[in-house]
């Protein structure tokens, strides 16, 4: 009996070590196992998010929905361009993105795999600009290019596994199923406070290739120190940073700002590369102007629009 155990707790143990591919992520270059595909990520996320949005209520507010839709475009192809470049081409046609504006007052946005993306309009008051809303689609951004969902699921996948081979070889040494069952439950609050941790190692990452991101598409990245400060001063409730899945704001803070030269360096290069459009752009202002009757602007009125809007 305890020889079959045995090749029991052999067989768990080869399934664990030998699953998965290693991965590599983009901007940082750390390296990770993940035993689910970016196809099945694709597809479980597309059908989660259209379920997702059929329970939710799309955005009224014309102006803030297409600016959510153009600085998340914007992003993307800034992305897209990096990795075509840099060794990752395989993995672009494995994003669909999709930015949407979602009615609701909490102040979050979240990504699934493949670039699914929404914004909730609680956070709007909170981004105040474009560039603060890039930083934030950067950051979701980020959690997708760098695969943290299938890094997520491989690790929850191995601890089940893990607890296996742990009851497997606690009854193998005569352990009552009382003391397997209990030892079990020991074992899964430890590996929940692990993944806890984990995700804090995730939401620092995203932080920092989203301020990158932000940066590639010609966002100023300073904006970020600004922006997070002021998440932090509407923060209503304070979690000890060890039981929390996001690093603290000071922690936060202080990482960005650590990240902000190499950011400059992304950014000084894509607004280099801007003058060519912005002096087309003025050309063509110029031109309309020159043809165009002077009118008179008494009594003209001022446009406004119902709601708060994030654009300029």
């Amino acid at each position: 009996m305890n020889k079959i155990k045995f090749i029991a707790l052999t067989l768990l143990t080869s399934i664990l070590v030998s699953c998965g591919t290693t991965s590599t992520v983009p901007i940082t270059g750390r390296k990770h196992r993940l035993s689910v595909d970016d196809a099945s990520m694709l597809s479980l996320s597309t059908q989660q998010y259209q379920e997702y949005l059929k329970s939710a209520k799309l955005s009224t507010n014309a102006t803030n929905t297409a600016l959510v839709k153009k600085v998340g475009q914007r992003l993307a192809d800034a992305v897209e361009s990096y990795l075509n470049n840099n060794g990752f081409a395989n993995e672009v046609q494995y994003f669909q993105w999709e930015f949407n504006l979602i009615q609701d007052n909490q102040v979050n946005a979240f990504c699934m795999p493949g670039g699914k993306i929404a914004v909730l309009e609680g956070l709007l008051p909170v981004t105040k600009d474009e560039g603060s809303l890039a930083i934030v689609l950067g950051h979701e951004i980020a959690h997708a290019v760098a695969k943290h969902s299938a890094e997520q699921m491989t690790k929850a996948n191995n601890s089940n596994v893990l607890l296996q081979i742990g009851a497997v070889a606690a009854a193998a040494a005569g352990a009552s199923n009382e003391m397997v069952q209990t030892g079990a439950a020991i074992a899964g609050q430890g590996l929940t406070l692990l993944n806890l941790k984990y995700s804090r190692d995730n939401e620092s990452e995203a932080d920092y290739m989203g301020l990158i991101f932000a940066a590639m598409a010609g966002y100023d990245p300073n904006v970020a120190i600004t922006f997070w400060q002021r998440m932090a001063a509407q923060s209503q409730q304070q979690v000890a940073t060890w039981m929390s899945s996001h690093p603290s704001d000071e922690k936060r803070i202080a990482d960005i700002q650590k990240h902000l030269p190499e950011a400059m360096q992304y950014y000084q290069a894509a607004v280099a590369k801007a003058p060519a459009t912005t002096s087309s752009a003025k050309k063509s202002s110029s031109a309309k102007k020159s043809t165009s009757t002077k009118k008179s602007t008494t009594g003209t009125k001022k446009s406004t629009s119902k709601g708060f809007t994030i654009g300029k």
